[in-house]
């Protein structure tokens, strides 16, 4: 059982607690129980994440099942030069700061190629990043849930 095992740790020992716990649970089948609000622990340590309030277990599942129920949705940053695109249906803009964008993608509505080719053909994209719900934001939505 760890109890906050990185907290306060600069960032190399944050690493060799994270190898060192991946290590013992592989090489000694160990489960550990790991207790955090250390969302980069949970992201690179767990493979089941329970989530506990008043007393009870309110979720019970893997990362991508909990990111899932909160969220299907995509989140897709772009840095663009020129005008700022228009967005299709199942696009919504989340941020927007000067040439930066974040956009909120439903892959029910639009897969992810289309959305890409979609925004390329709107403005000249620089960089682009696809990514799922962060763990943080999923947390977040979950307490807010479940009022904890």
């Amino acid at each position: 059982f760890l109890d906050e095992p990185t907290i306060g740790l600069d960032a190399v020992s944050k690493l060799a607690v994270r190898d060192f716990i991946k290590r013992i649970n592989t090489e000694k089948g160990t489960t550990v129980i790991l207790t955090t609000h250390d969302m980069q622990d949970i992201e690179a340590l767990t493979h089941r994440v329970m989530l506990i309030g008043n007393g009870q277990i309110l979720l019970d599942g893997s990362l991508e099942e909990l990111k899932k129920r909160v969220s299907d949705k995509k989140e897709i940053i772009i840095k663009h030069s020129g005008k700022t695109p228009t967005l299709c249906e199942g696009m919504n803009y989340l941020e927007q700061k000067d040439d930066k964008l974040k956009i909120s993608l439903d892959p029910k509505m639009i897969s992810v190629s289309e959305g890409i080719a979609y925004l390329s053909r709107e403005t000249e994209l620089i960089d682009l990043e696809v990514s799922d719900i962060s763990a943080e934001e999923m947390v977040a939505r979950l307490y807010k849930e479940y009022q904890i």
